[in-house]
């Protein structure tokens, strides 16, 4: 309870961090602010030409198949990329003022999940020229799987960035993670693929769940089940309350490590 109202209190700077991140994230570059929806869209447009043109996936609209999971995705992935970073790189602000630590990832993970939804625009774009039709019933369950998702991303960036302060080859190892974690995932390829007798096992990834919801609901136009969001719902906060624990032990001595 402490906790949380200390993050009340410090809302604002909470607020301002997360502008200042989505101001600064593409600072400099020729197309700004763009790149938020470039990146996902050249993302895309790798992986179709590989696993649809070159590997020849028989699925059809395998990119719209696709581009509903890459963009939940990249955010997941930002946790464990320059997530891993978000206590580093706030050194002189740790050292020289007081606030609650958390709100470093927190707001961290807040400007990601801002841009993931200005990304989801070019999901509703390319749509539009895509033979799918959208199904607006299921859709009501959209933000609540990006809320889901949300919980599970600081999670994850709350136990990233305060490892990365005492292991600095964490934010190497992070990459090479990145990478393995998605193939782990059913971004690339269908949850068909997946054998009945491992299935168990496959959902254990937090992002499994998340992502066959996303699908659900944008792909296949279907609500998702209950219990695949329930499992989902569980493994976030799971994650979610474990990144509170390691980050409030690992937290006392930031100060000194950096």
């Amino acid at each position: 309870m402490q906790l949380i109202r200390e993050l009340y209190m410090y809302r604002t700077m909470t607020a301002s961090l997360v502008k200042k991140d989505l101001k600064g994230r593409y600072k400099g570059s020729v197309l700004g602010f763009l790149w938020t929806f470039i990146n996902p869209l050249l993302q895309l447009g790798v992986y179709t030409l590989v696993f649809q043109v070159i590997l020849k996936n028989p699925m059809p609209n395998y990119y719209m198949h696709l581009f509903v999971a890459l963009v939940p995705w990249i955010f997941f992935s930002s946790s464990l990329t320059t997530g891993s970073k978000a206590v580093l790189g706030q050194a002189n602000m740790l050292k020289k003022i007081y606030f609650p630590r958390e709100v470093l990832p927190l707001s961290y993970t807040l400007s990601s999940f801002v841009n993931m939804v200005l990304s989801f625009i070019v999901i509703f774009a390319v749509y539009i020229i895509s033979p799918l039709k959208m199904h607006l019933p299921p859709l009501i369950m959209l933000p609540v799987v990006m809320l889901i998702q949300l919980v599970l991303v600081a999670g994850v960036t709350m136990i990233t960035s305060s490892l990365t302060v005492y292991l600095r080859d964490l934010e190497h190892i992070m990459s090479i993670l990145n990478m393995a974690w998605m193939y782990l995932s059913p971004v690339v390829y269908p949850i068909d693929y997946i054998p009945e007798k491992y299935m168990m096992l496959y959902l254990i990834n937090p992002m499994s769940p998340v992502i066959i919801a996303y699908r659900d609901i944008l792909y296949y136009g279907n609500f998702p089940e209950p219990k695949i969001i329930l499992l989902a719902l569980c493994e976030s906060l799971i994650i979610f309350f474990a990144g509170i624990l390691i980050f409030g032990k690992l937290k006392r001595h930031f100060a000194e490590e950096l």
